[in-house]
């Protein structure tokens, strides 16, 4: 018994060893202790600017002034690089409430319940990762790539097979289950080549303009911590992301999947006198490596051929696809004593497929015909919008108002033929002092909507938030933010997505259920 106490104490001894020797950090495992340095994010003050360190902003005005600070990524000296692992983790509590937490049986049965309700209470999670790498050759020339890696998610009821099979639809899935369909995907990946007296030029899943002309200060989505105000948190879970298939149609483009989504080349100037411009050019909605015959990326096929599946089809079967995306902008930044002053404007254009393997709907706009028609068969006008932003900063107070118009409708997306233009302003309040972060924005989005109502009503959409960020030390934030929206068209059931049918006429277009949504959100952020 007393050599089995020794040994016991030994291996005790041995283990309490091991843990105090593990405070010390050992890169041969990869290993870092280090104070906190620069959060997640893809765009830096090394690779966002014309000019690394391009100087925003002023202290005295409040640190929401200043876009992509000077130095907090390291600029690399003549001949060196610097690698990047940086990463987020966020988990959500929510609890939303809407028109979409009871299920409505599909018309024409009168909107009657389906037997489906919602939990208002939820508990979300992510994970995104950062890697990148900045560096200078020794003739001045500034080079280096960024990425963003994401937690993709499959429906919590339809468990995906290896060989891209699910179970049906409805389906109760295990929790272990549900998170053996989660997976990482790319969001952004991108080269970019620099010279401080010429510029920088981007190549890859990157943002174009507006997303690096507004890394939130104008679109007023700074005073959230980045949980994403209206294109994130709880637009993306629960009852509000249900509101008409996916809450709000967002039309502003920063930070938005939809502009920064696709491969592109975007040049930015250097600053001059505090103005700056940028181009951007995509050839298509996607990456040229998607040019594949299916779905499955375990077992692609080239496409050897243009056919309805290729990324880069500039005619087909869909005249809602959109291709050769160009843009052109400029901003304006300057310090006035202790008041700080911003404004961009941008343009964008883009080419149309044509339809050429079936005709166009030939009926008029109003006609039973036209609303029942497959809207890939109807006709629309080129892409063409303008965006512009003002932002002004003083005693640590950003007032901001954003803009978007023009043939356009919704996020990205062309104006069906006869449509309302997008006519869209956003507004916004944040105040940031220490740690603490609070703001308010209020949305009045006014487009076509549903194309198969051209000439019959158009969509009317409000949203409203407010909240904040404490920062609770280094690399810890928590969030609380208030979210309500509506969405309103004549003819349209945004329950069933799609045209309101009456009871017992069975007409589609001829009744219309809006919708209303409200939550709350309360969120633990930690990143490195």
């Amino acid at each position: 018994m007393r050599k089995l106490l020794m040994t016991s104490a030994a291996i005790l001894g041995a283990s309490s060893s091991l843990a105090l020797a593990q405070k010390i950090a050992n890169p041969n495992q990869g290993q870092l202790v280090a104070p906190y340095g620069a959060g997640p994010a893809a765009n830096n003050n090394n690779n966002a600017w014309g000019t690394a360190n391009t100087p925003t902003g002023s202290a005295a005005a409040g640190p929401l002034s200043t876009i992509y600070a000077p130095n907090v990524d390291a600029v690399p000296a003549p001949g060196t690089l610097v690698i990047r692992l940086n990463g987020r983790v966020e988990s959500d509590v929510v609890a939303d409430y809407s028109t979409g937490n009871v299920g409505i049986a599909p018309s024409p049965t009168g909107g009657t319940p389906n037997g489906y309700k919602l939990n208002p209470v939820g508990i979300a999670t992510y994970l995104r990762l950062y890697p990148g790498m900045d560096a200078m050759a020794a003739n001045g020339l500034r080079y280096g790539a960024a990425a963003e890696i994401r937690t993709a998610f499959y429906a919590g009821i339809a468990q995906s097979g290896g060989g891209g099979a699910s179970n049906t639809p409805g389906a109760q899935t295990s929790p272990s289950g549900n998170t053996s369909t989660e997976t990482l995907f790319v969001r952004r990946a991108f080269t970019y080549l620099a010279a401080d007296r010429l510029g920088i030029v981007r190549i890859g899943q990157t943002d174009g303009v507006v997303g690096l002309f507004d890394n939130c200060v104008f679109s007023s989505s700074c005073w959230d911590g980045g949980v994403g105000t209206f294109q994130g948190g709880l637009q993306a879970t629960g009852a509000i992301s249900a509101v008409g298939g996916g809450g709000l149609s967002w039309p502003w483009l920063a930070q938005a999947g939809n502009e920064y989504g696709n491969a592109k080349i975007v040049y930015l100037t250097p600053q001059f006198f505090g103005f700056d411009f940028g181009v951007q050019y995509a050839p298509s909605q996607g990456n040229a490596y998607s040019n594949n015959t299916q779905t499955n990326p375990l077992s692609s096929t080239l496409c050897n051929q243009a056919s309805n599946t290729c990324i880069s089809v500039t005619s087909g079967d869909d005249a809602q696809r959109w291709y050769n995306q160009t843009g052109i902008g400029g901003r304006f930044q300057q310090n006035f004593g202790p008041v700080d002053f911003k404004a961009y404007a941008f343009y964008e254009a883009a080419s149309k497929e044509d339809l050429t393997t079936t005709a166009y709907v030939a009926a008029p706009p109003g006609s039973l015909a036209f609303k029942t028609a497959n809207g890939n068969f109807l006709r629309y006008d080129t892409l063409s919008f303008y965006q512009a932003g003002i932002a002004v900063t003083a005693a640590d107070l950003t007032a901001a108002v954003s803009y978007i118009g023009g043939a356009y409708n919704g996020q990205a997306s062309m104006r069906p033929t006869g449509g309302a233009p997008e006519n869209s302003f956003l507004y916004g309040l944040t105040y940031a002092n220490g740690p603490v972060t609070a703001g308010i924005d209020a949305g009045i989005i006014q487009d076509q909507g549903s194309a198969n109502l051209v000439h019959v009503s158009q969509r009317h959409q409000f949203e409203f938030g407010f909240g904040g960020a404490y920062r609770l030390a280094p690399g810890i934030q928590l969030v609380a933010e208030y979210q309500y929206v509506e969405r309103h068209q004549g003819g349209f059931d945004f329950n069933t997505g799609g045209l309101g049918t009456s009871s017992p006429s069975g007409v589609p277009g001829s009744s219309t259920r809006d919708a209303h949504g409200q939550g709350f959100l309360f969120s633990t952020i930690v990143t490195w």
